[in-house]
């Protein structure tokens, strides 16, 4: 992203980017907590049915489970009855019975509850791979400038740890919460139908429960947000680390990329440690506030038995429902703090979701074998400035251009970096819209055609050679995925791939990633010659694509790139004049203007811009 940018704005930035600007930006909140929780679980209405039964089973599953310690105190009362009144003996028919009625109990409630969590578990992660592919589409209609003013690494950690932590609060917290809720109601019903005194004793814990979680709420779910953007800062700075890893080694900065990482981690460390810290310390002050109430009921319980006004059975279950009181309170708290780290990664991946997109295709011209006439008429255009919750980058401009390169022409774009030649080849792929003016191919302005349309007939060999996990095969076909193996094949031979594929074990199935394995750097960038000759394109972009080969391989890169390049309309940026020597005219940019044009030959006798560049070689 940096080559739109000048050399002083190159500076500015890097000086930024040396500083806190990112890492110690202040941490965005979660501003809209209720509408985001809604929209998570909005993820599972299309389950509406299936959900429905899960309630179903948890209610019933909290109800029989809220019952038996009622039987249980039956149970205790015939023993107590038969064991200490006069002239009675214990009634086992009845005790046998209600210890299998409790069993029943417990084992229905277990069973359903299984269920449920098996059912929900299934639903859940039903939504969230729905998420991921809402994302990934996503991620495919966003424009390049998202990703221009972003780091890569933090929408990275948006699709993954983000929507991964959506899945753990969906799975774990929603189900305990409504088991939570409906156990609490359950056992409010049954202690005041034992002793409404004894209930209201119980109801004190409430309020100190509830101002627990507002207060350490609250708090924590600004410390999530801020430990889940530390996370994104983390992983976009290792991301860039890896991928400069060499340049970090030559120029002996690795102990400054270590220094910031450092630096960076202790955030995220800090971060997670409040977090985690307010996180925990919800259950031992929820577990405090249990005990208190549960030693308050024991002893009125105690005195109530002694008085008579209950049994010895309905003491010993409204003790036991006291305890299963305090434990959903206690759970409430602890997937509360659970809901919020899920709703503070919602709330992110639904920032992505809701990035402005793409404008939709217009298109209402169609072209049909173009000769590759483009042409640009008072065309301008500027990045924009700052975009919200981004990184501050200061484009160059383009302005008033004017260019005309005729089909079959080779036009060659040279200029100091940030004058605007990335930016040029960029508007003509409409990876970016014009502001004012126009760009034609073969006289119908570009944005009369649809995206898929233009740029299907645009072929393009990068500087660094972008290879996808998978065979060199695959690779090459991925220029048009209907060619044949016999089409893949003659565009290797024309790209000279054939050369070192028959060398390797495996052939065109030897399998490359993104680094390229064992091929080398210009094996790698044949390759993508050989994609671009498939694809059989009529304009052909050319970024600087000798720049990084190893000299013997770039005679073969040379002769490819001119096959390529035979009757089609090419744009190629290059530092190096002396692989544009032969183009058709030569395009000199400064500061997004058009300072010179014309053949080699013509710009040397000028001795203007390009003749200086030529001279400083």
């Amino acid at each position: 992203m940096s080559q739109h940018m000048t050399d002083d704005q190159l500076a500015e930035y890097e000086e930024k980017m040396a500083g806190d600007d990112f890492s110690n930006k202040a941490p965005r909140k979660a501003k809209h907590f209720w509408p985001s929780a809604k929209r998570l679980l909005g993820l599972l209405a299309p389950f509406k049915a299936a959900l429905v039964a899960v309630f179903v089973m948890n209610a019933a599953s909290v109800l029989l489970g809220v019952y038996a310690p009622r039987v249980m105190g039956q149970a205790v009362d015939v023993i107590f009855t038969g064991a200490m009144a006069p002239n009675a003996s214990v009634n086992f028919d009845r005790l046998r019975t209600l210890i299998l009625i409790i069993l029943g109990l417990y084992v229905g409630s277990s069973i359903l509850m299984w269920a449920q969590g098996a059912i929900l578990n299934r639903l859940t992660m039903r939504a969230v791979f729905d998420l991921r592919e809402r994302v990934e589409a996503k991620i495919n209609r966003l424009p390049l400038r998202y990703f221009d003013t972003r780091q890569r690494g933090d929408v990275m950690s948006r699709t993954t740890n983000d929507v991964d932590n959506i899945q753990q609060a969906l799975q774990q917290a929603l189900s305990s919460l409504f088991n939570a809720l409906l156990t609490v109601v359950g056992i409010l019903v049954m202690m005041f139908a034992i002793s409404w005194q004894l209930a209201l004793v119980a109801l004190l814990s409430i309020p100190l429960t509830g101002l627990v979680m507002a207060v350490v709420g609250t708090r924590s779910q600004k410390q999530f947000t801020t430990q889940w953007k530390a996370t994104g800062d983390v992983n976009g700075h290792v991301e860039e680390s890896f991928s400069g890893h060499d340049v970090a080694l030559i120029f002996g900065r690795t102990d400054q990329l270590r220094d910031e990482f450092a630096k960076r981690n202790d955030e995220l460390a800090g971060a997670a440690q409040k977090a985690q810290f307010l996180a925990n310390s919800m259950h031992p002050i929820m577990q405090f506030i249990s005990y208190l109430s549960y030693v308050v009921i024991a002893v009125l319980g105690g005195v109530k038995v002694a008085s008579g006004r209950i049994s010895l059975g309905d003491a010993t279950a409204f003790i036991q429902y006291s305890r299963q009181f305090n434990q959903p309170l206690g759970e409430l708290a602890g997937m509360m703090q659970m809901l919020q780290s899920g709703v503070a990664s919602a709330e992110r991946v639904f920032e992505l979701l809701d990035a402005e997109e793409e404008p939709s295709d217009t298109a209402t011209a169609h072209l049909n074998n173009p000769t590759g006439l483009v042409e640009f008429k008072d065309v301008s255009f500027s990045y924009d400035k700052e975009t919200a919750d981004a990184q501050p980058l200061i484009q160059p401009l383009i302005q008033d251009l004017n260019l005309r390169v005729e089909p079959g022409q080779t036009a060659a774009i040279v200029g100091p970096t940030g004058a605007g030649k990335t930016t040029l080849v960029n508007l003509i792929m409409r990876f970016y819209d014009v502001d004012t003016g126009s760009i034609s191919l073969d006289g119908v302005n570009i944005n009369d055609l649809s995206r898929e349309q233009l740029r299907g007939h645009i072929g393009m060999v990068l500087q660094d050679a972008v290879l996808f996990k998978g065979t060199i095969m695959e690779n090459i076909r991925y220029g048009r995925l209907d060619a044949t193996d016999e089409e893949v094949m003659a565009a290797a031979k024309a790209a000279y791939v054939d050369r070192f594929v028959h060398a390797l074990p495996d052939g065109y199935d030897t399998v490359v990633d993104q680094d390229g394995g064992s091929i080398s750097a210009g094996e790698r960038q044949l390759i993508t010659i050989a994609r671009a000759f498939l694809s059989q394109p009529t304009l052909l972009i050319l970024d600087e694509a000798t720049s990084s080969v190893d000299t013997r391989t770039e005679v073969l890169v040379q002769h490819a790139m001119n096959a390529l390049r035979s009757n089609r309309t090419s744009f190629v940026i290059a530092h190096r004049l002396s692989t544009i020597r032969d183009a058709d005219v030569i395009i000199v940019m400064r500061d997004g203007k058009i300072v010179e044009q014309g053949s080699h030959a013509d710009l040397l006798r000028k001795r203007g811009a390009y003749y200086e560049m030529h001279k400083a070689m």
